[in-house]
């Protein structure tokens, strides 16, 4: 309780959340909360969940092995397409990463946003909402979260592991009333909570003012480190475009077409591990023609220590076409 209602509290404040303590479920990290999800809509008899054209494959897998279709929703410069959710059949719910889509790092508009809770409120449906990167803005104030939009429509996650360390493996649900037991019981006895002791150490961090200051100090680190990509990569690539917004902790970089596999091999050769954004492409985007081809790479700026960052941004440069 003392966790759920320190969170209930900053989240109200930080990111636009309405967040009673009762709302609110501690899991290991967004992958468990997504696992817990995907149970309780498979029991409610859900048979398909949207999901954007772009993302991680280890979710996409943990969705369909819960035995959920997962069609894609398409991704373009003003965020995921979610006009088209209404097109797509007997989909039940949407994952969206509204503040920071991963990877192509754009932001969901608020027509789309307005359009994605519409959607849920004509259908029944839910928005399970990613909050990926919500608090690491570096252009502006961060944008509140789209829960605060409908909180009975809206599944909200967030984590400690971009703000604190991913090892600490602590996240957290806030869910529509209805959902609350069905969630609860998902979890089960097995599973009955997390380590006490980290809850109420982190519970203590945000009550004192901690949590914030700490926030405050990654994001300066982190804008501090896409400023000095952005300016390298200017200097000494110009034919490399920095795109998405200054945001998060990775940027996608753009290539001269034909030039990324050369790239992705030039890396590896000098110890960089770089991704492609086809990596990230959802299979059946491509099956329906509808996933651009794109020469371009995401680069985790924030991966590198403090001491190695200055030699990793060195190489990229030199790689770079």
């Amino acid at each position: 309780m003392e966790l759920r209602t320190a969170l209930a509290d900053y989240l109200a404040r930080a990111r636009g959340v309405y967040a009673e303590p009762d709302r609110i479920v501690i899991c290991a990290g967004f992958h468990h909360g997504l696992t817990l999800m995907a149970q309780v809509l498979r029991a409610r008899r859900v048979t398909a969940l949207a999901v954007e054209s772009y993302g991680l494959d280890v979710y996409r897998d943990l969705l369909t092995s819960a035995g959920l279709r997962i069609p894609p929703l398409y991704v373009d410069e003003h965020g995921a397409r979610t006009d088209d959710l209404a097109g797509l059949n007997g989909v039940g719910a949407a994952l969206l990463t509204p503040a920071h889509q991963y990877p192509t790092g754009v932001a969901l508009t608020p027509q789309r946003r307005t359009a994605a809770v519409d959607w849920a409120r004509a259908t029944s449906g839910l928005i399970l909402e990613d909050d990926y990167d919500g608090e690491f803005r570096y252009d502006r104030q961060p944008v509140g979260a789209l829960q605060g939009l409908d909180p009975e429509r809206v599944v909200y996650f967030g984590t400690a592991s971009k703000s604190l360390a991913p090892g600490l493996r602590l996240g957290w649900m806030v869910l529509p009333k209805e959902l609350v037991a069905e969630v609860v019981a998902a979890k089960g006895d097995i599973d009955y909570m997390s380590s006490a002791l980290e809850q109420l150490t982190l519970a203590e961090f945000i009550a004192s003012g901690a949590y914030d200051r700490q926030v405050r100090s990654m994001r300066v680190r982190y804008r501090r480190r896409r400023d000095e990509l952005v300016a390298a990569l200017a200097q000494r690539a110009p034919g490399v475009r920095v795109t998405g917004l200054a945001a998060g902790l990775q940027a996608v970089l753009e290539l001269p077409p034909g030039t990324e596999g050369s790239v992705v091999q030039a890396a590896a050769s000098q110890g960089l591990a770089v991704a492609r954004m086809a990596d990230f492409r959802h299979e059946l985007a491509d099956s329906r023609g509808q996933s651009a081809e794109r020469d371009a790479l995401v680069v985790n700026y924030a991966a590198p220590s403090d001491s190695a960052w200055a030699g990793a941004l060195d190489a990229l440069c030199r790689v770079m076409p």
